[in-house]
């Protein structure tokens, strides 16, 4: 007997899907019967898009640079004109830049915030707003384990990934008795081109491994499929959690 996600005929947008994470978010929900507009800071995720269109569901692809602000009310109202309403908001774009915190760089602080944070502040803002006025609706953030730990050589990274957490716990505060479930994946660490350094390095990646029960990397598919759970009918009582998938770091 196959479960039913509810998630047949939805239209969701998953942010940073051209690659990695997102792009197995985007194909997970197609597969779970979502539409699925796909977004890419470089180009507009054409990949992505393709991939869900072969899941039989409507896409189309959205290129835009989120540390730039005019872009995100356009995101959003493409959207809508495009596939007719958005019923699932997944912001998994996100940043990383590693410096030594003495030498980390103003720029590299502000465009972090900008992108890490300030957009899933935004797009959560504006997508809430229609599903406020339906009376439904679910939204997914990206954080990260550095939303509760520090980090190496990552402040602005850890600093905007700890904000992702308490906004979905604020977000989830205002909106969850309005029908608007708001939660957060927290990935462990995931074979993505953001750990591709960290997989290099012998030493390093060992020491990760051996603190990781699971013994492996984790997969962008491994996070696609929590994604999918907390966008579907089997997550309306869950509110303001940061679900943690790691292969048990967190646990260790």
């Amino acid at each position: 007997m196959k479960f039913d996600l509810g998630l047949e005929g939805k239209v969701a947008l998953v942010t940073g899907s051209a690659t990695g994470i997102g792009a197995a978010i985007a194909e997970r929900l197609a597969q779970a019967g979502a539409d699925v507009a796909c977004h890419g800071k470089d180009d507009s995720a054409e990949a992505a898009v393709e991939t869900v269109r072969a899941a039989g569901r409507r896409s189309f692809g959205l290129r835009a640079d989120l540390a730039d602000r005019q872009c995100h009310a356009p995101l959003i109202d493409t959207v809508l004109r495009e596939l007719g309403r958005l019923d699932v908001l997944v912001n998994n774009a996100g940043l990383i830049r590693r410096e030594d915190a003495e030498r980390y760089s103003d720029e590299d602080w502000d465009l972090l915030l900008n992108v890490n944070l300030t957009s899933v502040f935004r797009l959560s803002q504006l997508a809430g707003r229609h599903m406020l006025e339906r009376g439904s609706g679910k939204i997914v953030n990206i954080a990260s384990l550095l939303s509760f730990q520090g980090g190496v050589r990552v402040p602005a990274y850890a600093a905007s990934k700890g904000g992702v957490a308490q906004l979905t716990k604020a977000l989830a505060n205002e909106w969850a008795s309005r029908g608007v479930n708001v939660n957060a994946i927290a990935p462990g660490y995931i074979a993505t081109a953001n750990t591709h350094d960290l997989r290099q390095d012998p030493q390093r990646s060992r020491q990760i491994l051996e603190r990781i029960p699971a013994g492996r990397w984790g997969e962008p598919a491994d996070i696609a499929g929590a994604a999918a759970f907390l966008c579907s009918n089997a997550a309306s009582y869950i509110h303001g959690h940061v679900l943690v998938v790691d292969g048990g770091w967190m646990a260790r």
